[in-house]
C-alpha cells in the first residue's frame, strides 16, 4: 500500500486568497482571463513598492442618493484596485468628501458618512457627484457648488452619476457640454436647464472633462470605462466575474429598452397598465385582463390610452413587443425563433410579418445589414452597440405623447 501522503487536490497559491482546483485551467473562463490574471499578479508586485494609484477618485454623496449607483461605482474601483477580493486600494483609490463628515441618508434610508471635507481637487483624477431623488428647489450645498467650480477651473474632470448631473448644471460647469440624463428625469432637467444639451438614449456620455451617467447599474459600466482608461483593459475585466457582470456595456448602449414615452405619461392608470405590459411582454394578456389588474373598466382604459398615445391598449402592447424584438435583434445572440417566443409572438412567421409591416424590413436583414452583432465583440471594443434610437426606418411609428391628466 502506498503510504505517501496524498496531495490535496485543491492547490493553494501563495499569491491568492482562494484555493484553485487544477481542472480550472481547462475552463473557458480561465482561458479568457489567464493572460490578464498573470499580468495582474506581476503588476501587484509593483503595487507593494509604494507606487501611487493609477486612478484616484473623490466621491460626494447628495442627500437621498441612490445606493445602487454609489455601491456599483465604488465596488468596481475596489475590485479593480487589488488582486482577488482583498479591497486594498493599490491601483485605484477613493475617498468620500463633503462639506462636513455628517452621515448622508440614501433614498433607501441607509446612511453613509463622508470621510473628509472638501480640499484641493487636484489630488484626484475625477471629482464624482452621486445623486438620487430630486428636491423641488435643488438647493445644493454652496460648498459643493464652489468645489465643482474650482475643479472645473483647474481642469479636473467632473463626473455626475444619476441626478448628480443636476448639481453639475446648478454649478454652471456643464455649459457647452452634452450630458446624460436618465429618461425619468429628462423633463425635470429640460425645464430647469433648457440651454444644456441632453442625451437620454445612452448609459453615459464622456464630453471632454465632463462625464455624466444615467445611474443605476450603468454606474458599473462607467467605472469599468474609467478603470480601463487609467489601469488597462484587464483591470476593467477583472471586476466582471466578481460582480457577476456578463459584459461591460459601452456608453452608447441604449438606456431605455422599450418605451421612452413611458416617462411622459401623467395618467397613473396608463402608467400602471404600461408597466404591467412590460412585465408580461411574453404573456397573452387581453385588454380586459390588463384593465382588471389595473383596476379600471376596459373602456375607460381604452380612452386613456387614446388620449395619451393615440393608440389602443392592444396597439400599444403590440408596439412594445415589436420594440423589444427589435432591441433583441440588434443587441443579443438569440435566434429569431427565440426572440419571437420571448416577445409574445405566436411563432417566427407571426413576428416576421409584424416586424416587416412596422419597420419595412425583415428582422434577419436588419441584424445583418446593420452589422449589429456587437455582442460577439470583446468588452471595451471601440465599436459600440447600435442603439435602438439610431435605427431609422420609414415605418417607424412616432407616438403623439399627449399627456392626459385625469
Amino acid at each position: 500500500m502506498d503510504t505517501r501522503p496524498r496531495r490535496d487536490p485543491l492547490i493553494r497559491s501563495p499569491n491568492l486568497p482562494h484555493r484553485i482546483h487544477p481542472d480550472a485551467a481547462r475552463t473557458r473562463a480561465d482561458h479568457e482571463y489567464r493572460p490578464g490574471f498573470l499580468e495582474l499578479l506581476s503588476s501587484e508586485a509593483g503595487a507593494q513598492t509604494g507606487t501611487p494609484p493609477q486612478l484616484r477618485v473623490s466621491i460626494t454623496l447628495l442627500p437621498r442618493f441612490t445606493m445602487l449607483a454609489f455601491a456599483g461605482f465604488v465596488d468596481a474601483l475596489r475590485l479593480a484596485g487589488d488582486i482577488g477580493d482583498r479591497s486594498r486600494p493599490n491601483r485605484c483609490s477613493w475617498t468620500l468628501v463633503g462639506s462636513d463628515r455628517h452621515p448622508v441618508t440614501a433614498s433607501c434610508g441607509a446612511a453613509v458618512a463622508h470621510w473628509e471635507t472638501f480640499a484641493d481637487p487636484r489630488g484626484f483624477d475625477y471629482v464624482v457627484v452621486v445623486g438620487g431623488l430630486l428636491d423641488d428647489g435643488l438647493d445644493y450645498d454652496a460648498a459643493l457648488l464652489r468645489h465643482l467650480r474650482q475643479a472645473a477651473r483647474l481642469g479636473v474632470p467632473i463626473v455626475g452619476i444619476c441626478t448628480g448631473v443636476f448639481a453639475m448644471a446648478r454649478a454652471g460647469v456643464l455649459d457647452d457640454h452634452r450630458c446624460c440624463v436618465h429618461g425619468y428625469h429628462l423633463a425635470d432637467f429640460a425645464e430647469r436647464f433648457p440651454a444644456i444639451r441632453t442625451v437620454s438614449d445612452q448609459l453615459y456620455v464622456v464630453d471632454g472633462d465632463r462625464v455624466t451617467c444615467a445611474g443605476g447599474a450603468a454606474a458599473i459600466d462607467l467605472a469599468g470605462h474609467l478603470i480601463e482608461r487609467h489601469c488597462g483593459r484587464e483591470r476593467a475585466r477583472k471586476i466582471m466575474p466578481h460582480l457577476l457582470v456578463d459584459e461591460l456595456r459601452p456608453g452608447g448602449h441604449s438606456q431605455l429598452l422599450l418605451l421612452d414615452e413611458f416617462f411622459n405619461i401623467y395618467d397613473e392608470r396608463v402608467r400602471a397598465a404600461v408597466l404591467l405590459m412590460e412585465q408580461c411582454i411574453a404573456d397573452s394578456l387581453s385588454v380586459s385582463d390588463i384593465a382588471r389588474r389595473v383596476g379600471v373598466p376596459p373602456r375607460q382604459l381604452e380612452r386613456a390610452f387614446r388620449r395619451c398615445f393615440n393608440l389602443s391598449p392592444s396597439g400599444m402592447f403590440r408596439l412594445m413587443r415589436l420594440r423589444r424584438a427589435r432591441w433583441l435583434v440588434l443587441h443579443s445572440s438569440l435566434t429569431i425563433t427565440e426572440i419571437a417566443c420571448a416577445c409574445g409572438f405566436a411563432d417566427t412567421a407571426h413576428l416576421t410579418r409584424s416586424f416587416k409591416r412596422e419597420y419595412r424590413l425583415l428582422p434577419t436583414k436588419l441584424r445583418h445589414s446593420l452589422g449589429a452583432r456587437d455582442f460577439d465583440r470583446p468588452a471595451g471594443h471601440a465599436a459600440a452597440a447600435v442603439p435602438v434610437a439610431d435605427v431609422q426606418n420609414p415605418g417607424e411609428r412616432v407616438l403623439s405623447r399627449r399627456p392626459f391628466v385625469p
